[in-house]
């Protein structure tokens, strides 16, 4: 009887190591530093096909901030940002369907379903990432790098300001429709009411449209036309368009940077790109302003799991 008890105290033991499906579980800083390793896999697949074709790329927004401040990923960061202009993101999107490395898979709304971003994301195939916008959108995301479009700007003030308008009306929409578990930019009672506004805005506008390709075809008519207006130097990624506008001339050509002991491309005026985004990037933020982003569900594709809780 002994024997038996010691045997059953072991297995109890192995469960909360092990779930019931064989896989290990992991505590969130051993989550966070597999996920930044399985990115870097992925960036480097990235890397490599747009060396092999010459396209321009650089680490974007918080992925560059921590290769300028941390020689890698933002210690509390959970994912990577990359950037191209248009013309080299289309060229990307046409190349990497046949050219990405096995394993690995080129993302968006012209090619998935339930996909409501109105960029690219490159997942690790085999892999789970799983955040509540998904459950709720129906789709299955692997672990990812994102891929963000730069567009040039109009010089004209008002074609420029519907531009940007037009672009972040329709990424907003597009969120709202593929879910109603939308981020908000408060807490508390005022979090809340927003919150509910955006689950009956979600119901709302799953009645009203019939066919979600039509976000992106708005979006896409956002996109700069000298045929419409004057392009200026001036660029920005209209799927986040809360960001100050960069010229162009700041971005390329790109220079070098490390990140966790590889060498990729960054803005070349780095630092003043960096201020215009951030403003005072340098200063490390107090503990309760760093933000880790887990999701509630990551399967690394290799016998592990973590999920958000446990």
């Amino acid at each position: 009887m002994a024997f038996s008890i010691d045997l059953f105290a072991r297995a109890l033991l192995i469960l909360k190591i092990v779930n019931w499906n064989g896989f290990s579980k992991m505590n969130d800083s051993e989550a966070l530093s597999h996920l930044q390793a399985a990115e870097l896999k992925i960036l480097d697949a990235i890397a490599s096909l747009c060396a092999k074709f010459d396209i321009n790329w650089w680490l974007d927004g918080g992925t560059c901030l921590g290769a300028m401040r941390h020689n890698g990923f933002i210690p509390w960061d959970d994912d990577i940002d990359i950037g191209m202009m248009r013309s080299d993101y289309e060229r990307f999107c046409e190349l990497a369907p046949k050219e990405l490395q096995p394993g690995f898979s080129l993302h968006n709304s012209q090619n998935t379903d339930c996909y409501a971003a109105m960029f690219s994301k490159v997942y690790m195939d085999g892999t789970r990432f799983e955040n509540q916008e998904g459950r709720d959108a129906g789709s299955a995301m692997g672990i990812f790098v994102d891929v963000f479009p730069y567009d040039y700007l109009y010089v004209d003030a008002n074609l420029r300001s519907r531009q940007i308008k037009t672009a972040s009306s329709a990424q907003r929409l597009s969120y709202l429709y593929h879910s109603g578990s939308i981020s908000v930019p408060h807490k508390g009672m005022l979090g809340e009411i927003e919150k509910a506004v955006c689950v009956l805005l979600h119901g709302i506008e799953r009645m009203r449209c019939k066919d979600p390709r039509q976000y992106q075809d708005r979006f896409d008519n956002a996109i700069g036309d000298d045929n419409v207006g004057q392009i200026s130097n001036e660029c920005l990624t209209l799927a986040w368009p809360n960001m100050a506008p960069v010229p162009v001339d700041d971005i390329l050509p790109t220079c070098r940077a490390k990140f966790e002991g590889r060498s990729y491309p960054v803005p070349r005026c780095t630092e003043r790109y960096l201020t215009t985004m951030y403003g005072d990037w340098k200063s490390i933020p107090a503990p309760e302003d760093r933000h880790t982003h887990l999701p509630l569900l990551i399967d690394f594709g290799d016998g592990q799991i973590w999920e958000s809780g446990n």
